[in-house]
């Protein structure tokens, strides 16, 4: 498997072999048709996919990637917001299984909506076990979390009520100035184009869009079972 990288923190999820492809060659697509398994492969918009669609990839999403230097950051603030390592585990899972209904394994028609979910709740777990989520409080109520990784932005999840009350800018100000705290000079996110309101959420907040790429999926043999 030369151009075959697998992805275990997938495959403990969709309980199949999950790979990510490293190549966009014929070479490397055709090790795709030898395996069976769930595939990824990221490519340039500008790129001409129909090698791609030849061998049976389909389109899933486009991300891009806001960037923010520490000096330009813009912080926000609200009354009665918080951020906390002190939090209840199973409260914030509970969060990220009803949080992230759009992401493109959940847009996967050969992926159950049950295995989707449970793949953004162990990302909560793993987090969690390595101390990198935050607690989000609105007037001493959980509101929802703030996940990274060194610097990287990760997830942002909250709780249906505390959506749509303008609360996201200052809980995500918070969470990036605590990044900028531990060292950091600059911080970045990956973003659905399809997820407006987070890339317009971002931009508010001082980052840059900059690169973007273009996500496919491939299924070869049987597809996931529902658990």
């Amino acid at each position: 498997m030369e151009y075959l990288r697998p992805t275990p923190w997938d495959e403990r999820n969709f309980r199949i072999p999950t790979y990510e492809v490293t190549s966009v060659s014929e070479e490397a697509l055709k090790e795709t048709d030898q395996y069976e398994g769930h595939y990824t492969i990221k490519v340039k918009p500008m790129e001409n996919p129909e090698q791609i669609l030849k061998h049976d990839f389909y389109y899933m999403d486009t991300l891009i990637e806001p960037v923010c230097e520490k000096e330009n950051l813009v912080a926000f603030e609200r009354e009665g917001t918080s951020i906390s390592k002190d939090y209840a585990k199973e409260e914030v899972l509970a969060i990220a299984e009803e949080a992230f209904m759009h992401g493109r394994f959940h847009r996967d028609f050969h992926i159950p909506s049950s295995l989707a979910d449970l793949r953004y709740m162990n990302w909560v777990r793993d987090l969690q076990m390595k101390d990198q989520i935050f607690a989000l409080y609105y007037q001493d109520q959980l509101a929802g979390f703030y996940g990274y990784e060194g610097e990287k932005v990760l997830l942002l999840g909250m709780k249906e009520e505390f959506r749509s009350k303008g609360l996201a800018k200052a809980f995500t100000s918070k969470g990036c100035q605590a990044q900028f705290n531990d060292g950091h000079d600059r911080l970045r996110t990956s973003i659905s184009a399809a997820n407006v309101a987070s890339l317009n959420l971002f931009i508010i907040l001082g980052f840059k869009l900059k690169n973007t790429i273009d996500v496919y999926h491939k299924l070869n043999g049987p597809s996931p079972a529902e658990v």
